[in-house]
Order: C-alpha cells, then sequence, then structure tokens
C-alpha cells in the first residue's frame, strides 16, 4: 500500500541541501516523489532566498532556502512495503543564515491564524554533503593565500603611517582634495576605524587618478593592503578598493609578481567558508556578481544628456573601480582581460580629461 508522511517514519532536512535523485513528500497524502531538477533562486540583493524543485512526473515545488522538510526513502513509494527499514540518520545540514530555525513555519508559509490546522509539509531525503568545499571554475577561482616568500614583495615601512601620508601631501602642494584628506589622516590613523580607512583609499586613489603619481598611491595604499580580512565587509571595501588599485599600478610599472600577491590578497575573504553548502552558495553568488556587474551605464549616459560633467565623472570613478576589482579577479565570463584592459585605459583617460 502507498504511504503518507502521515504514517511512515521520516527525517527532516534543509532544504539547501536537497540534490537531484531525492524523494520529495509533495504537498499533502501523496508518496514520495523523485526529484530531477534543482534551481536555487536569489532575491534581487543577490541573496540566495528560495529552492524551485521539479519531480519526475513534473511537479514543481517552491521552498523557501531556510526551510526544514521531512524526508524519505525510495521504498516509501513501493506498494508492497509496510515499513521503512532503521538507518543511522544523516548528519543534519547547518541552518542557513536567515533561515527558519527548528520548529519554524516550514516551506516558507507563514503560519495560519485561528485553530486551522497547518498544512502538510514537503519533504526529502538526502546524501550527505560533500566534506570538501565546491570550488568555481575558470578565472573565478580564487587563489591561495601568499606565501611569506610572496608577501615580501610588499615593502616593509620606513615611516608611520602619517608620515607616509604626509609625505604625499608635500610632493602634491596646493591641491585641495589631497590636502583635505592628509590634514585628516596626520592627526593620527585608526585602522579599526572605517572613516578612515575611506579616507586613506580615496587618498591612493586621488594620487594615481588625479596626480598620477603611482608611487605614492602605493605606499598609501600599502598602509591598507597589509590589513587582514576581520569579517567586517563594510571596512573590508576600502580594503578591496586599495587592493584593486594596487594591483592595477603594479602591473603598468611592470611589478607582476606584486600585482599578483594583492590579487590573492583581495580574494582571500572568498575562501574563508569552511561549510560546504553555504561556501557553494557563495560561490554562486560572487560568480554572479563578476559576470553581471553594474557598470553604471545608465547614470553616465543620462549625465551626458544632460551636460553634467561632473556627475558623469562621478559615475565614471565608480565604473573604473568595479572595472579594477574585475581585473583583480582576472577578469569574469562575460569580460576577459583584454576587455577589461581596454575600458580601463578608456575610463582613466575619460576622468583625467
Amino acid at each position: 500500500m502507498t504511504h503518507s508522511p502521515a504514517d511512515q517514519q521520516y527525517r527532516e532536512k534543509q532544504a539547501g541541501a536537497l540534490q537531484i535523485g531525492d524523494y520529495l513528500y509533495l504537498p499533502g497524502d501523496g508518496p514520495a516523489e523523485e526529484i530531477t531538477h534543482i534551481e536555487l533562486q536569489h532575491d534581487d540583493f543577490g541573496a540566495p532566498a528560495l529552492i524551485l524543485v521539479t519531480t519526475l512526473d513534473g511537479g514543481n515545488v517552491r521552498i523557501a532556502i531556510g526551510s526544514s522538510v521531512p524526508v524519505g526513502e525510495a521504498a516509501v513509494i513501493s506498494d508492497d512495503v509496510d515499513t521503512l527499514a532503521e538507518e543511522d540518520p544523516a548528519p543534519a545540514a547547518e541552518p542557513i543564515p536567515g533561515g527558519e530555525p527548528d520548529g519554524g513555519t516550514p516551506d516558507g508559509a507563514s503560519s495560519t491564524g485561528g485553530d486551522e490546522p497547518a498544512e502538510a509539509v514537503p519533504a526529502v531525503v538526502v546524501p550527505p554533503l560533500p566534506t570538501v568545499a565546491p570550488t568555481v571554475s575558470g578565472p573565478l577561482v580564487p587563489s591561495a593565500t601568499p606565501d611569506p616568500a610572496q608577501l615580501a614583495l610588499i615593502p616593509e615601512p620606513t615611516d608611520s603611517p602619517e608620515d607616509v601620508v604626509a609625505a604625499a601631501a608635500e610632493a602634491h602642494p596646493g591641491r585641495n582634495g589631497v590636502a583635505v584628506l592628509s590634514e585628516r589622516l596626520v592627526k593620527g590613523i585608526n585602522t579599526k576605524s572605517g572613516s578612515c580607512l575611506r579616507d586613506l583609499s580615496d587618498l591612493a586613489h586621488d594620487l594615481f587618478i588625479e596626480l598620477r603619481d603611482p608611487d605614492h598611491a602605493l605606499a598609501v595604499a600599502d598602509i591598507l593592503n597589509v590589513l587582514p580580512y576581520d569579517g567586517n565587509r563594510d571596512r573590508w571595501m576600502s580594503v578591496e578598493r586599495s587592493l584593486a588599485l594596487s594591483s592595477f599600478i603594479c602591473r603598468e610599472l611592470g611589478q607582476t609578481e606584486r600585482g599578483e600577491v594583492y590579487d590573492q590578497l583581495l580574494q582571500a575573504p572568498d575562501t574563508v567558508e569552511t561549510d560546504p553548502f553555504k561556501a557553494r552558495i557563495a560561490a554562486k553568488v560572487r560568480q554572479r556578481g563578476l559576470n553581471e556587474p553594474n557598470l553604471y551605464d545608465k547614470e553616465i549616459f543620462r549625465s551626458i544628456d544632460n551636460g553634467n560633467r561632473d556627475a558623469e565623472r562621478e559615475w565614471r570613478l565608480l565604473r573604473l573601480e568595479t572595472l579594477l576589482f574585475l581585473r583583480s579577479h582576472g577578469g569574469s565570463n562575460t569580460l576577459g582581460v583584454g576587455e577589461l584592459d581596454h575600458r580601463i585605459a578608456n575610463e582613466l583617460e575619460a576622468v583625467r580629461a
């Protein structure tokens, strides 16, 4: 006879751990169906939000990324099997950040009010996740952390960070942008302050882009470049900008090996996730961001149409930062290294004009 989740022994698994070939109980009292296709859907901010499952009979089931669902074996759908064979439970998948905790409403559905009974919950059986984090093929694979010999390519500072900033300002007297930033920084540089890191990153960009001074730009940037990733994305964004700029400057100066060290440091946070499923999701999100970058085309064209040169230049500077970031990653599936080099040269010429 056919069994339903209500009268069978089953397990609950995280929806994000489902794989093709697993057997999923559809809503209601029907038998478990084999999964033939799984699609991960993201919200508008690029975060994984929904899993769309297709079963062998063509049915579609939508499951929230953090839901737990009951699972059953292929034997459950057999008419001459009355009980499930006892087996060791598979290790539970770790909940996805922002997902439903154990005991929450599964399948992303909101709980019903009053005395209405809750609907049956979809279910699946999954094999254990791989023990190593999956990698992304092509230019998106993060580089290994630089070894000490490679890190030695970044010169040791001979002066304090404040002295480095002061020297850069003295080399360009009368430049208002550099003067404003340096006056704030020479009072004391706090690498735990996000605003301080941003000022350093802005100063390095101004020195290279505005004043065409790669040496002082690199010296200022290296104050940031040696900082490790501490999990704070807001602070890391300034370090990331500095590393991408430094990598480009080194390639321009012919210091290819030093530039590669900056590339590896920039990509280091891509390898910090140890959970296999989370690493796989993060890799997909990262690849999507590299393949579909925001290059501010609409904003730039709108500024050109309005004759607003200042606004156009600001948008082009943002585009240049994005292109430098992509170049430091070795390009993407949609923008190769050659195309990026050509675009970066065009943007530099446009913002320096």
